[in-house]
């Protein structure tokens, strides 16, 4: 039994709670982990490695007086080095100076280390999210398989009312007398899919066996929900993967494409949907919300959305790819998502976008709940997607965050000296303000945006 599909005996909110505490545990610890595993190496002694903050609810230490710790607040982690007089990383002066006659002993310190020492284990951390974003992208291609090309059916959707000519192992060569260009060719083949007609029947021209057969289907991108977003107003509204959407306001569609156009004529007023789930047809209200959608260039465009995402009238067959071919998938995955997130933070920025797309610890909780309810891949996937944030904003050059102390460092390369101590303290204190500023905006956002 997936114990996923148990989310609904527990109660949403200890749900959500348990998915978001286990999802940044996770991302905490591998983070944290990088940290001291690269100290090590580097012969920098990790006095504390702390899961979560505040009271500690059980320690240990090991052989090489590192006090293992797991602390009741579980919203974080850090790795306190020797010489640290905080979770911050910060200066302890005091330890410093009263090492400054034992160079051998100063030398494991954080701040007595040299500066290769100090950048690789400051690095570490972020380095190890991207890692850890990397290998779970490319151990689902490897579990879930890629789309065989060409293009071939796997397992059949339920659809209703609709003839099914299609039978699992059929090799997709044209549709409506229109050859299927490669799925590799993601520009050309979403082009083609774009080009497809409305109509509830589509004709597809199959391989089966060492036969060519013309076919009756429905239409290969149907109402169907193939995911449903968090917080969106279908999730709210009660939409699930699998359900079909068959009328919106007592008109019968029969593409996705047919829906959106639906959505985005609404002005925003509110639809009725009759949606076909296992047999049953079911009434929902639900009202288009307002997204800011990336573009190919780089830019976003504001649309009306319900908050669904399209799925093929039957799963794709697949075919398990090589480590080295899932790795760089896994690779390109990520830094996809890197480059999305700038790209909206650079139009949040330039006001192009609401800031309302900025997310806190709310509603990464909510998002947490919502991908664990889905299933086991898709939690596991949104761990991979939050660890290379997690990654991207340790990496900011802020003060306090990974990202701040590199850039103390590479001052340290160039003017061949560290920061002066009360620079740094008002440094740090500035970036720990900001840090603060940001998580309480993020968290206004949670709670006001709609």
């Amino acid at each position: 039994m997936d114990i996923f599909s148990l989310a609904p005996q527990f109660g949403s909110l200890i749900w959500t709670l348990v998915a978001f505490v286990v999802a940044l545990s996770v991302i905490v610890a591998i983070h944290e982990y990088g940290h001291y595993i690269v100290g090590r190496w580097c012969g920098i002694q990790a006095d504390v490695f702390s899961l979560g903050f505040g009271p500690v609810l059980f320690s240990r230490h090991d052989k090489r007086g590192t006090r293992w710790q797991v602390a009741a607040l579980p919203f974080g982690g850090y790795v306190k080095f020797a010489g640290d007089a905080d979770a911050a990383s910060g200066k302890d002066e005091a330890a410093i100076a009263a090492l400054a006659e034992h160079p051998d002993k100063l030398r494991h310190t954080m701040h007595g280390a040299p500066l290769w020492a100090r950048t690789l284990t400051v690095a570490a951390g972020p380095v190890f999210n991207f890692v850890l974003s990397i290998l779970i992208f490319a151990g689902i291609a490897m579990v879930s398989g890629t789309p065989r090309e060409p293009l071939t059916v796997g397992e059949l959707h339920d659809m209703p009312l609709v003839p099914q000519g299609l039978m699992t192992g059929d090799v997709i060569e044209g549709i409506n007398g229109e050859p299927i260009p490669a799925t590799s060719d993601r520009e050309t083949y979403r082009a083609f899919l774009t080009d497809l007609p409305d109509a509830r029947v589509l004709e597809y021209d199959v391989l089966r066996g060492d036969e060519r057969l013309t076919v009756e289907g429905p239409n290969l991108l149907p109402p169907l929900v193939g995911q449903v977003v968090p917080q969106s107003a279908a999730y709210e509204a009660g939409l699930r993967p699998g359900d079909v959407i068959v009328e919106v306001d007592g008109t019968p569609i029969h593409a996705f494409d047919q829906l959106k156009d639906r959505v985005e004529a609404s002005g925003g007023a509110p639809l009725e949907l009759a949606v076909w789930r296992k047999g049953q047809t079911l009434p929902f209200t639900l009202t288009p919300r307002s997204t800011d959608e990336p573009q190919a260039d780089g830019s976003f465009a504001n649309n009306l959305r319900i908050g669904i995402v399209s799925d093929m009238a039957f799963r794709p067959a697949t075919e398990t790819p090589g480590l080295g071919e899932a790795v760089v998938g896994g690779a390109r995955n990520m830094w996809r998502i890197i480059e999305g997130s700038f790209a909206g933070l650079k139009q949040m920025i330039i006001g192009n976008i609401s800031t309302c797309n900025l997310s806190g610890p709310v509603g990464i909780a909510q998002t947490s709940g919502a991908m664990a309810s889905q299933g086991a891949t898709s939690f596991i996937n949104f761990i991979a997607v939050l660890s290379t944030a997690v990654g991207m904003l340790n990496l900011f050059p802020i003060p306090a965050l990974d990202g701040g102390h590199l850039v103390f460092y590479a001052y340290e390369a160039v003017a061949r000296k560290p920061p002066s101590d009360a620079a740094l303290r008002v440094l740090m204190s500035i970036g720990i303000a900001l840090v603060l500023t940001l998580m309480v905006f993020a968290l206004y956002n949670d709670v006001f945006c709609p």
